[in-house]
C-alpha cells in the first residue's frame, strides 16, 4: 500500500500546490502584493491564483507566498524554492535520499 505524503511546513515545496489557499506577501512586482485566493493551476514559472477579480498569474521567482495548509497551518515560502513543475520538485526529494 502506498503511503500518501501529507502537507507539512517541512515538505510543502515538494508537494502539490493546486487547491491550496495562497497569499502573495512580498514581490518585486508591487501589484502582486496582497493578491490572494485558491491556487487553480501551476506552470514551471508561475502560480495561477483564483482571486475575487479573476485568475491572476503570479511569477514564482520574484514573489514570496503564504500558503494555508489543509490543517489551517500557514507556511511562508520563497517562490524561488518552488520554481519548476510539481513532478520535478518531487524528484528532488527522491534523489536526496541515500540508499
Amino acid at each position: 500500500m502506498k503511503k500518501e505524503m501529507k502537507h507539512s511546513p517541512r515538505n510543502i515545496i515538494y508537494h502539490e500546490l493546486i487547491g491550496l489557499y495562497a497569499k502573495v506577501i512580498d514581490s518585486a512586482t508591487q501589484t502582486y502584493i496582497g493578491l490572494e485566493g485558491k491556487v487553480v493551476n501551476e506552470s514551471y514559472n508561475a502560480l495561477i491564483i483564483q482571486t475575487g477579480r479573476g485568475e491572476k498569474k503570479i511569477l514564482k521567482h520574484i514573489s514570496k507566498f503564504m500558503f494555508t495548509l489543509p490543517s489551517d497551518l500557514k507556511v511562508i515560502v520563497d517562490g524561488s524554492r518552488i520554481v519548476g513543475r510539481p513532478e520535478e520538485r518531487l524528484k528532488k526529494i527522491v534523489s536526496r535520499k541515500r540508499w
